[in-house]
């Protein structure tokens, strides 16, 4: 019932938008001449118009509301599936194991263990500033 309202409301929203874009701001509604011959008259199609763009603006309004009411009638509590929580997982997708590092791996890394630290070494970037003795330049006065 809910879907076959949606629809519909998606209907009449669709349908609204376009009589509304037919519709001109000088009020000659379909682009229509002053002919009295054609197919309607200016004055007749704005009227259309109008009252088309009413009829579908309440038929909105009412089955918002409607919807709304609906939707909270029928408030059901949230289930959870649980149909996949007893699949067992087949060797083919398990998650695979983590890889040893290889025998040269092994040994640089003990290499570098082994590698004693002498001295301290100062970074290529860490120069000291030029002006250090200098006074502070204030930034905004």
């Amino acid at each position: 019932m809910f879907a076959f309202l949606l629809i519909v409301q998606i209907l009449i929203a669709s349908s609204l938008v376009l009589v509304i874009l037919m519709q001109r701001s000088e009020g000659g509604g379909l682009g229509v001449g002053g002919s009295s011959s054609g197919f309607m008259t200016a004055r007749g199609a704005a009227d259309f118009l109008t009252r088309s763009t009413s009829i579908l603006g309440g038929a909105f309004i009412i089955l918002s509301i409607v919807m709304a009411a609906i939707a909270g009638a029928t408030r059901q509590a949230p289930t959870i599936d649980t149909s996949l929580g007893n699949s067992v997982t087949s060797p083919q997708t398990a998650p695979a194991q983590p890889q040893q590092p290889s025998p040269a791996d092994q040994a640089q890394l003990k290499n570098a263990a082994a590698a004693p630290v002498t001295g301290t070494t100062t970074p290529a970037n860490s120069a000291a500033p030029a002006n250090q003795g200098a006074p502070a330049v204030p930034l905004a006065q």
